[in-house]
């Protein structure tokens, strides 16, 4: 390439020799037919090298947009570019909803789809579980349809860029719906210590904020259908609008007020309208069994002065558990620890290593696209089909063409 590709969060530079926008999903099985390595970039919001090669990065975002509804109103088929926030507004024009959003919604619906991404709420499964169907270029150049009648669909949705170029997907969507949002500050230790469960079910989507400097939560953010007033298990009502992180701009943020909105405009923490922040973090996340996640919190509390020294805010929230061979909520409710750390990886690791030291007794499992440092071992370990999932990978690449080093090392 002419000039250096970075993800997202300038961490990564792609080692790749070619970059490629293909116009239709013809050009992408040419590409794949000449043979590999290759990868897909997505919108680039990975913070390890997932989507790094040597080879040829594939970015999907120039491929024709395809929005189908089914007559029945209940999925709707997308191209492998399409990102959230287009997906939203237009499915906001037809009266329906997506189940969930993650933080931002300027990610890709495949790339989000594929790292097992999320949003929160304790009856709210990650953004992947909505995939009813599948249309992906595997390794040997062929179009392959998979449906939930295909036992292989549970596992090539998560999969990592691993199976095939994913280039189109066929979502569950349901009627759209409103939603209120309230920030609360200063979450009680107490409250947190004895009745976190109930707290992360008082809403459709709740997350607790922490810096780590104290015990308490700095924030609550509650999206839910009801209203409220007064203080909320301790914490009193936000004066005004918050950004997550302190002391960035609270414009760049949803709307905070308590008024009604439409479901797309509530559930990211984040505005489509604004550009994110520039990119100077990074971030980790591990997921436990939600009956494990107030040892999950006491065994981070432990260590958070030193987690403090390097990090911006770690937020706590809830997800339904799945069927998803590499979902971290594979048969199991689970609760969220998401790190964003600052930009400086030197100084990151040895706390993430810290991290999952303490952790590691709750059987964590990592978020796909975020920093972790577990052993291979570990991380296969974590997941109880991973087995069958590299049994997969080898049948729909079994020449090795969207292998990288991440891959193999994970997948070996």
């Amino acid at each position: 390439m002419s000039e250096s590709v970075t993800n997202w969060a300038g961490n990564v530079v792609f080692g790749a020799r070619r970059l490629h926008h293909p116009a239709s999903a013809g050009e992408v099985r040419a590409l794949v037919a000449a043979g590999g390595p290759l990868r897909v970039l997505g919108s680039g919001h990975s913070f390890n090298r997932m989507a790094d090669t040597t080879g040829d990065l594939v970015s999907l975002a120039g491929l024709p947009r395809v929005f189908e509804i089914a007559p029945d109103r209940a999925s709707v088929r997308v191209d492998g570019g399409m990102r959230y926030g287009e997906l939203a507004a237009r499915l906001q024009q037809e009266g329906l909803a997506v189940h969930n959003m993650a933080s931002l919604p300027h990610i890709s619906v495949a790339g989000a789809v594929a790292t097992a991404t999320h949003g929160s709420g304790v009856r709210n499964a990650n953004l992947a579980t909505a995939v009813r169907g599948l249309e992906l270029i595997d390794g040997r150049g062929e179009t392959v349809t998979l449906t939930r009648d295909d036992p292989d669909l549970a596992g090539a949705v998560v999969g990592l860029g691993a199976p095939g170029v994913v280039t189109a997907l066929t979502l569950d969507v349901v009627p759209a719906f409103e939603l209120r949002q309230y920030v609360y500050d200063d979450v009680p230790r107490a409250s947190i210590e004895g009745r976190l469960g109930e707290m992360l079910a008082d809403g459709y989507s709740v997350s607790l904020f922490t810096d780590w400097t104290g015990l308490d939560a700095n924030m609550a953010w509650l999206k839910r259908s009801a209203p409220m007033s007064g203080p909320w298990f301790g914490a009193r009502q936000a004066d005004g609008p918050r950004h997550p992180v302190p002391g960035m701009p609270a414009q760049n943020s949803t709307d905070q007020s308590g008024e009604p909105g439409p479901w797309h405009t509530r559930l990211p923490h984040f505005r489509m309208e604004f550009t994110p922040s520039a990119g100077e973090e990074l971030q980790s996340e591990y997921h436990v069994a939600a009956a494990d996640g107030l040892a999950a919190i006491d065994a981070v509390a432990s260590i958070r002065e030193r987690v403090a020294t390097v990090l911006q805010v770690c937020e706590i929230r809830a997800i339904a558990a799945d069927r998803l061979w590499l979902s971290p909520n594979y048969e199991r409710d689970s609760i969220a620890l998401h790190f964003t750390w600052i930009a400086d990886t030197d100084a990151v690791l040895p706390v993430v290593a810290e991290v999952e030291r303490v952790l590691a007794p709750l059987d964590p499992r990592p978020h796909w696209g975020k920093v972790f440092t577990m052993a291979p071992s570990s991380v296969r370990a974590a997941f109880p089909r991973f087995a069958d999932f590299a049994d997969l990978v080898r049948r729909y690449d079994p020449a090795g063409t969207f292998r990288n080093e991440w891959l193999a090392t994970i997948l070996d």
